[in-house]
């Protein structure tokens, strides 16, 4: 199958393989099979979600499927999609290129099929904050603009109703991952966004400068007509574009030669006229308004006005799962920050609330050095820390008696220490750290999880 010429790409009749059956390959499954090919979908997992989705594509697709096993029909195919979940290294994936098969992401894929402007945002942190902004402020303008990629309904999702039927005025706002960038072959989005680089998925990439180069997959078929937007406070994102011979826009909270700066709590426009008071906005702390630059950079690059900028941020709500206030009981706060996964993201938590924190900190340790926390565990008001999960024992091993820790076995009687622990004035966090999987499907369901338990305790 010739994918080397995105303009010639036609899947009629041609043998797909979709590894993977999460929420992406649930997607590009549909999608190739309304194209026509024949579709064929296998995960080895047999957990009850995998299950369900391998019926929904059989009873209401057609489509043939298998879970629990992956036999060698995976390899009788012209193309694989595979799921970000499947790293790049595994034996599946070495196996398939031996045979010459082209392989390609989900996010790939999809664009293949439409031809809306893209906002593709990528980072370590404050990539999902960043979209949420991005997707109010655009949806002001284009009224049929999507929120899609690593977070909420599949790329492939979105286009398959594009492809059904026409839509006007769309912008897609995808947010990616490291994961999603390891097979891309033509993806180019209007504007690129960097919201930071920091250590993260280690577990899965062998060194940072892998995990850098991962990165900037996302940018690879940009040219002159194209724009990456950057934090230039982020030392590898200044040293990569600064010289960049990519069309490249910086944000900064330091720097005034931005398109928008910031003084004392408000930013100003190029014209150093107020834009609006970040006092008066539901997002609070640097690493948000770092967030706002960056979505209010891309959306002036972008040509859209300052008063939709201003009023797609003042009308924002607080963001699920991200520094979510959950309740307020018996004078003691619960804020769920569960999409937090590296260790940059809890020293980002710890650093925004000032009352006493009992940090709730663990899960699926993804190469992190837990270590990295001990300098803002004394700057910090951290009062308690309750280790729990699969790296439970690792972060206690790690901070030592650099505050008062506690080891759980896992979220549920993690939250019911904090519980007892907590007195009036406290804030419970949930700040995780790690990814979800010892436990969860995913960090939304850890954070439903962390609510519902919260919002039982008497």
């Amino acid at each position: 199958m010739n994918i080397n010429n995105q303009t010639e790409i036609n899947i009629t009749d041609k043998y797909i393989s979709v590894i993977g059956l999460g929420k992406s390959g649930i997607g590009s499954a549909k999608l190739a099979n309304h194209l026509g090919a024949r579709v064929f979908a296998s995960d080895s997992s047999q957990s009850l979600n995998i299950n369900q989705n391998a019926l929904e594509l059989m009873e209401k697709e057609h489509i043939a499927t298998e879970t629990g096993i992956q036999s060698d029909r995976i390899y009788d195919a012209d193309l694989w999609i595979t799921s970000p979940g499947i790293p790049k290294n595994s034996d599946i994936i070495l196996k398939a290129q031996s045979k010459k098969i082209p392989i390609v992401s989900e996010l790939e894929f999809a664009s293949w099929f439409t031809k809306k402007p893209i906002i593709s945002v990528t980072g370590s942190n404050g990539k999902t904050t960043t979209c949420f902004i991005l997707y109010e402020i655009f949806k002001s303008k284009y009224k049929n603009s999507v929120l899609a990629g690593n977070i909420g309904t599949p790329f492939s999702e979105y286009v398959l109703e594009e492809v059904l039927k026409p839509i006007q005025d769309r912008v897609y706002i995808l947010e990616v991952s490291s994961f999603q960038l390891e097979f891309i072959k033509h993806f180019k989005p209007n504007l690129a966004v960097y919201t930071n680089i920091s250590p993260d998925h280690l577990d899965r990439h062998l060194n940072m400068d892998e995990y850098i180069s991962m990165k900037m997959q996302m940018i690879k078929n940009l040219d002159e007509f194209n724009y990456v937007i950057y934090n230039s406070d982020d030392k590898v994102l200044s040293e990569k574009f600064e010289k960049s011979t990519l069309p490249s826009v910086p944000f900064s909270l330091n720097n005034s030669k931005s398109l928008f700066s910031i003084k004392n709590d408000k930013i100003y426009n190029k014209s150093n006229k107020n834009l609006l008071d970040l006092k008066k906005t539901s997002l609070k702390g640097f690493h948000n308004y770092l967030n706002i630059l960056a979505a209010a950079t891309s959306s002036k690059v972008y040509g859209i006005a300052d008063i939709n900028i201003k009023k797609a941020i003042y009308s924002m709500k607080s963001i699920e799962h991200r520094q979510e206030i959950v309740q307020k009981r018996d004078e003691v706060e619960y804020i769920n920050d569960s999409k937090s996964t590296n260790i940059e993201s809890v020293i980002v938590a710890i650093k925004t609330f000032k009352k006493p924190i009992i940090l709730l900190l663990g899960g699926l340790n993804k190469g992190s050095d837990f270590q990295l926390l001990l300098p803002h565990i004394k700057k910090s008001s951290l009062k308690h820390i309750i280790c729990y999960g699969e790296s439970g024992e690792q972060i206690i091993t790690a901070l030592g008696d650099a505050v008062r820790s506690f080891l759980e076995e896992g979220l549920h009687s993690a939250v019911i220490k904090a519980q007892k622990l907590a007195i009036p004035g406290d804030i419970v966090l949930l700040s995780p750290g790690c990814a979800s999987y010892d436990e969860f499907e995913n960090f939304e369901k850890r954070g439903e999880f962390f609510k519902k338990i919260v919002n039982k305790i008497s």
